[in-house]
Parts: structure tokens; C-alpha cells; sequence
């Protein structure tokens, strides 16, 4: 009695859409947390690597200052970012084009906003948030591109 139950209800045909009945919701759900989790893996990156070389800075006698060395100070921010989250792309089994395009999403923004700090449009101070204020909907725009491979 109950093997008939289970045949009956694998038998439910799917939704007009194609997919089964609550499938859009778990793909969408399944996008956004595959995006926190490169935000988390990039923070991770970022403290875990970003103490690495300021440690060994310290150790050298230098430090480096977004203030003084925004340019310096952006591209190691994005490096470590990009660390983090290209491990954890690649163990959760992405290939490298996608992982490679995401990394370029870390390292875009700042290239784009170094003509503006040379011409003192933006301070160095801002250089970091501004980074990620452009960052964070390029990686989303990177995923939306490709969307079958981040489950949207």
C-alpha cells in the first residue's frame, strides 16, 4: 500500500513552467546563497591574507596605507578577496572561466576608479568603499550572465 503512494506521487506531473512545483523558489534561493558565500569567502580571504601581509610588512619595517598608497592598498584587497573566493569556487566544482571571470570582477572596479583618483576626483580614503560599492553588483551581474551555473 504504501510503494503505491510513493509511485503515485512520483508520478505528479510538473508545473507549467517546466519545473516542479517550488523548483523557482529553491533555484533562486540556491543563487542568493551561493552569492553570500562568496561574499563570505572573500571576507575570509581578505582577513586571513590582508593579516598575512601586514604582518610581513611589519616584519620589513613598512606598512601599507590606503591613504598613502591607494592604488597598492585596492589591488591587494581585491588579490585577497579573490583568493578566497576562487578556493571556494573551485571546490565547489566551478571551472576556471567562471572563476577567473569572477576575480576579474574584484580587480574591474578598482582599475576603473584609479583615473579618478589621479585626477582628485575621489579621495584615497574612498577608493576602498567605492571598490565595493562597484563590486558587489558586478559579481551579480557575473552571475546573472551566467546563471544555469549559479542556479538561477
Amino acid at each position: 500500500m504504501q510503494t503505491r503512494h510513493i509511485q503515485q506521487t512520483q508520478d505528479v506531473a510538473p508545473a507549467r513552467s517546466g519545473r516542479a512545483p517550488g523548483e523557482r523558489h529553491g533555484s533562486r534561493w540556491h543563487f542568493a546563497r551561493h552569492y553570500l558565500e562568496m561574499l563570505v569567502a572573500m571576507v575570509v580571504g581578505m582577513l586571513v591574507l590582508g593579516a598575512a601581509t601586514r604582518g610581513i610588512l611589519a616584519l620589513a619595517g613598512t606598512e601599507l596605507s590606503a591613504t598613502r598608497h591607494p592604488e597598492l592598498a585596492s589591488l591587494e584587497m581585491a588579490f585577497d578577496m579573490s583568493v578566497g573566493m576562487a578556493v571556494w569556487m573551485r571546490r565547489r566544482g566551478h571551472g576556471w572561466a567562471s572563476t577567473l571571470e569572477m576575480c576579474g570582477a574584484m580587480f574591474v572596479p578598482a582599475l576603473a576608479l584609479f583615473p579618478l583618483l589621479w585626477l582628485d576626483v575621489i579621495a584615497p580614503d574612498s577608493m576602498i568603499t567605492l571598490e565595493h560599492l562597484v563590486m558587489l553588483p558586478l559579481m551579480l551581474l557575473v552571475m546573472l550572465r551566467r546563471r544555469a551555473e549559479y542556479g538561477g
